[in-house]
């Protein structure tokens, strides 16, 4: 008896260790450590004169636009030059492919500025078409300084025109949703495309981020109320960068996003129906494109970026798969289990 009893302290001791240990380790997995080797420029090479000729052009610009300028920089990491301006409130517009205007926010936004009694962070501003100035990540901020009626708004002007396409990952402003973010990339994409005919899709992939933001992109555009949460998983599996240029990509994407509607009609007919059999969730559209998903058992290999079927061979499954569709299949069980899926 008093040997089992050892035993068993034994065997509860080493559960405990093993416990001890995964905490630690989950501890150091969540730990931020910072890189050995530094990079980026000392105090002293940051340090730029606004007469620099690098941004002769730049303090022009500013002047002719009615603000003045304030100081001047390398920034830390790349060393390029930075204007600290003040510029008039009407000098400075929201790149036209940025997400649409939350009147909420920007009300409440404003409010706060106006109890802080500071309005401190400085817009993001760069060249835009046609020698405007714009702004790629202050459009809320700049919509409430308006609000409290400021004349002048502090801005960190950058000679490099193309940033206004990189820092859509740099932008948390507001929290993007699916929709938000789709319809700035694809409204990018769309402006790049105008601006750089030879510009290949790929070579944006960092800016757009994800190939599906596109093609969701394109319907959002067309149809805001659209569940494009429902068809990400499938998209993220099957869609890919092209390597052909932005305009030539953009009509394969439109004729994608075309037969993704068609499905959609179908999804929706294929709900209605599951309601008239007494069915009523908010995941039931879930649960019938995971059905129809026709890669959703694919578990993608480590370091494998090709898709396990081309977007077109996968859209005419799904089409298929949803034709074919047995609403008398689903069960009440169904609907728990995606619920809670959805969930997570």
């Amino acid at each position: 008896m008093a040997t089992k009893k050892k035993a068993k302290k034994k065997a509860k001791k080493k559960v405990a260790a093993r416990k001890t240990t995964r905490r630690k380790t989950a501890r150091k997995k969540g730990k931020l450590s910072p890189r050995k080797e530094k990079q980026g420029l000392t105090a002293a090479q940051m340090v730029l004169d606004v007469a620099d000729a690098k941004l002769a052009t730049l303090v022009e610009e500013v002047q002719a636009a009615g603000g003045a300028p304030i100081g001047a920089y390398r920034e830390p990491l790349s060393g390029r030059p930075i204007l600290m301006a003040a510029l008039p409130i009407k000098a400075v517009q929201p790149t036209p492919f940025q997400r649409d205007l939350s009147p909420t926010h920007v009300k409440r936004l404003a409010e706060k500025i106006e109890e802080s009694g500071a309005f401190l962070d400085p817009l993001i501003v760069v060249r835009g078409e046609d020698g405007q100035l714009w702004t790629p990540n202050g459009r809320h901020r700049l919509a409430a300084a308006k609000m409290l009626g400021l004349r002048q708004i502090t801005a960190l002007v950058s000679p490099d025109e193309d940033l206004s396409f990189r820092i859509l990952a740099l932008n948390t402003e507001k929290a993007h949703n699916l929709k938000d973010k789709s319809l700035e990339v694809i409204r990018m994409a769309r402006n790049l495309a105008e601006r750089k005919a030879r510009a290949k899709e790929i070579d944006y992939a960092n800016e757009f981020e994800a190939p599906s933001l596109l093609t969701l992109g394109i319907i959002y555009a067309d149809n805001k109320r659209f569940a494009g949460s429902a068809y990400n998983p499938f998209l993220r599996k099957v869609d890919r960068f092209s390597d052909k240029t932005l305009r030539a990509s953009l009509r394969q994407r439109e004729a994608w996003a075309a037969r993704l509607l068609d499905i959609d009609y179908q999804v929706k007919d294929i709900i209605e129906q599951l309601k008239a059999r007494g069915f009523k969730s908010p995941y039931l559209r879930n649960l019938v494109v995971a059905r129809i998903n026709p890669v959703r058992f694919h578990r993608q290999k480590k370091g494998v970026s090709t898709p396990p079927m081309s977007m077109s061979v996968a859209l005419t499954r799904m089409a298929a798969a949803a034709r074919k569709f047995d609403v008398s299949s689903v069960r009440p069980g169904d609907l728990a289990l995606v619920a809670a899926l959805s969930a997570e």
